[in-house]
Formats: C-alpha cells, sequence, structure tokens
C-alpha cells in the first residue's frame, strides 16, 4: 500500500521538498536539493523521464540552483520521490550552499567544501529547531560566486586565510574559525525558534554570539557573476546555460542529457540563477545549444527578465506571466531588467526591480524602480505592454 507523503503548509516561510512536496495551482511541487548539485548526464536524462512520468512536464531550476518538478499527484508523490532517490543523492536538514564550481575553481581563494560540511555536521543537533529557510552560504571567493543570493549567514574567504562573517545584513568582520562563528549564530537562531531569521536578530545579540570569534576587517567587494557562457576549469571546458525563466519542458532535458553524452559531458552542476553547468564539453555543443530554447548567451535578453509560473501553475496568478515575459523579451534586449510577476506576491523576484509588471484582476499594474507589492504608476491593457514598456525599459 502507497504512504502518502506530507504536505508542506503553503504558509510564509515553509518550503516545498522531496519529502513534503507543496501544494499549488497545477497540483504539488517537489524541490530536490540534490547531493553537491551534481549530475551525470544519464542521471540529468533519468530525472527529466521521471518528472515527465509522475509530474505534469514542467521542470524548473530556481535562483538557488535547485531543481523543481510540478504538477505531481498526491498518490503518486511517494513513487516519485523513491524513483528520484533511486538515480541521485538528495541532502536533507540545514541548507548550506557553497559556489558551483567549489573545490575545482583555480581563481578560489579557498576550498568552502570542508568549512560547509563542518556546518552542516555541527547542525545536526539544531535542525528541528530552525526555519526551513534558514540558509548558510560559504563562499570561497572564486569566478563564479554567490554574491547575488540571500543568506542567513555569509563566509567569505579572504587571501590572508581567514573568513568574514556577515549574519543577516549586519557584517562582523573576519574570522579565522569560520565553522565556529556560523554555528555560534545558529545556535541563537535555534533558541529563538524556527520563525526567526537572521535579520530579525539585534546587533547586541549577535555581537555576543560573534564578538570572541571575530576581528575587524574589511569586507570584501564580490561583484556578482552570471554562470551562463563558456569559462575554463583547470584544463576543462564548462559551458553555463540558462533556462528560459528558470523552467524547461522534461522533453528538452533529455535532449539535452542526449545531447551532452555526445559531446564529452562528464557532469552537469546545477547553479544559481536557473542555470546548469556543463563540465567538460567538447567543440560544437554550444554550436548545437544554439538550436535549442536554452539560453548560452549572456547578452540574451531572457536574462534580464524574472518571471513567475502565473496563472499557467499558481492560483494566486492573475496573467500567465512567463508567456508574457517571453513575449517582451525583444524589447528588453539592452535596458532595465523587467520583473513580471503573476501576483503582487512577487515570488520569482522579492528583490526591487526596474520595472515590475504585476498581474491584477483589472490588467497589469507597472512598478517603477519598486517590488511587486508597490503601488503601481499606473494599469496597463495586455495591447499596451510594448508601447508602455518601451519608453520606460530606455529611462
Amino acid at each position: 500500500m502507497s504512504i502518502a507523503l506530507p504536505i508542506a503548509g503553503a504558509r510564509r516561510g515553509a518550503c516545498p521538498s522531496l519529502d513534503a512536496p507543496m501544494q499549488t495551482g497545477d497540483g504539488l511541487l517537489a524541490r530536490l536539493r540534490i547531493a553537491g548539485g551534481r549530475l551525470t548526464p544519464a542521471a540529468l536524462g533519468k530525472l527529466a523521464n521521471i518528472a515527465g512520468s509522475f509530474g505534469n512536464g514542467a521542470v524548473e531550476i530556481t535562483a538557488r540552483g535547485n531543481l523543481q518538478v510540478r504538477g505531481l499527484r498526491a498518490a503518486g508523490a511517494g513513487p516519485f520521490a523513491r524513483a528520484v532517490e533511486a538515480v541521485v543523492g538528495i541532502e536533507r536538514g540545514l541548507v548550506v550552499e557553497t559556489p558551483p564550481l567549489a573545490g575545482n575553481d583555480p581563481y578560489e581563494i579557498l576550498d568552502p567544501r570542508p568549512v560547509a560540511r563542518q556546518i552542516r555536521d555541527g547542525s545536526t543537533a539544531l535542525a528541528s529547531r530552525l526555519g526551513p529557510k534558514v540558509t548558510v552560504i560559504v563562499d570561497g571567493n572564486g569566478q563564479l560566486n554567490l554574491a547575488n543570493l540571500k543568506a542567513d549567514i555569509r563566509l567569505v574567504a579572504t587571501p590572508d586565510g581567514s573568513w568574514t562573517i556577515t549574519a543577516g545584513k549586519q557584517y562582523f568582520g573576519a574570522t579565522a574559525q569560520p565553522a565556529q562563528a556560523a554555528l555560534a549564530v545558529l545556535s541563537l537562531l535555534a533558541s529563538h525558534g524556527p520563525d526567526t531569521r537572521a535579520s530579525d536578530l539585534a546587533h547586541i545579540q549577535l555581537l555576543a554570539a560573534l564578538g570572541h570569534l571575530c576581528i575587524d576587517a574589511a569586507m570584501p567587494l564580490q561583484p556578482g557573476t552570471t554562470p551562463i557562457g563558456p569559462r575554463s576549469l583547470r584544463a576543462v571546458t564548462v559551458i553555463g546555460l540558462g533556462l528560459p525563466f528558470g523552467a524547461s519542458p522534461w522533453q528538452a532535458l533529455v535532449d539535452l542529457a542526449a545531447l551532452a553524452e555526445t559531446h564529452g559531458v562528464t557532469e552537469f552542476r546545477l547553479a544559481p540563477h536557473h542555470a546548469l553547468l556543463a563540465i567538460g564539453a567538447e567543440d560544437g555543443f554550444v554550436d548545437e545549444l544554439d538550436e535549442t530554447d536554452f539560453i548560452v548567451d549572456p547578452a540574451d535578453p531572457r536574462r534580464r527578465i524574472s518571471a513567475c509560473i502565473g496563472t499557467d501553475g499558481c492560483a494566486s496568478g492573475h496573467i500567465p506571466a512567463r508567456q508574457v515575459a517571453d513575449r517582451l523579451a525583444g524589447i528588453m534586449e539592452h535596458h532595465a531588467d523587467l520583473h513580471v510577476a503573476g501576483c503582487a506576491k512577487g515570488c520569482a523576484h522579492p528583490r526591487r526591480a526596474a520595472l515590475t509588471l504585476v498581474g491584477r484582476p483589472d490588467g497589469y499594474g507597472l512598478v517603477i524602480d519598486g517590488v511587486a507589492g508597490d503601488t503601481p504608476v499606473t494599469v496597463l491593457r495586455a495591447d499596451q505592454l510594448a508601447t508602455a514598456l518601451g519608453p520606460a525599459a530606455q529611462g
């Protein structure tokens, strides 16, 4: 007899997972934290086939580089989970993130993986008292960093061998004991319960936990980096490719996996900003990708647009956000970033954007230099979008 999996609550702060998928407008959504963010082309192809068999065929890579499968049914969630774990390992517990090239990046200052492992191991006893969204970033400060991702605790390697630490938005200098410092903050968070994030903690509380572990040091400058396009990994070629608006049909990923195997790709690594890194790609791989819908050019205008699934899969949506985003991509080519939100929650891009279109019952709210929940400057009809956004995008 099949045992039904628990359903993640839809309340703010809840997270879907393989063990507890979340109800959405198109069925259950499962988020897969694949161990190390690494999978072979064969494994990618198998996972895509599983998504096509158990879900509605929609596969996503999140802004943080996790795989999501949409459209699961309650009766199939358990068999889906078992099928997935027969192909790849799944991480559970505290979210501790490292850059996708960690340990292999010739430009990183320090390998962040040993520190990340110490934090994961040390946080086991705290896990039940930490919120599901609590996140630690351990960044070796290499060619692909995680500077653009939010974190409760951020550790960044410095040239002198220490690690700077930020908790919430508060910077506390450098430490030679990064795992111990992170665990001190996590213990403080756990003492306040699972609804608490680092941004909720007062400076004096954090200083009491970290003061003896840190020394004054300048915060390192970490300009954000894009995973899209070619780069080198010592003697191996890496090609970064993106999913348009973070989504792909399962069959396209099956085809990508097959193409990768014929062009020498030994491994895919899930990367932030809805991307995959193809490790070991041979000549001709990018040319073949040009014939697909995947993004391989860092200048592709779709990279400047964030869009949720909208009415195609969310009960809260008022517009088919990704379809609208695709139609508008051409006019955004060299101009401002655009966020197309199905509703005022703005899930696809919770930060400010130069331009935001918000689905409403009466049309499309236009927000300039704000977030989806802000008051729009005007409300547009569908036939007014291109005309209105063209001048707005050019400033």
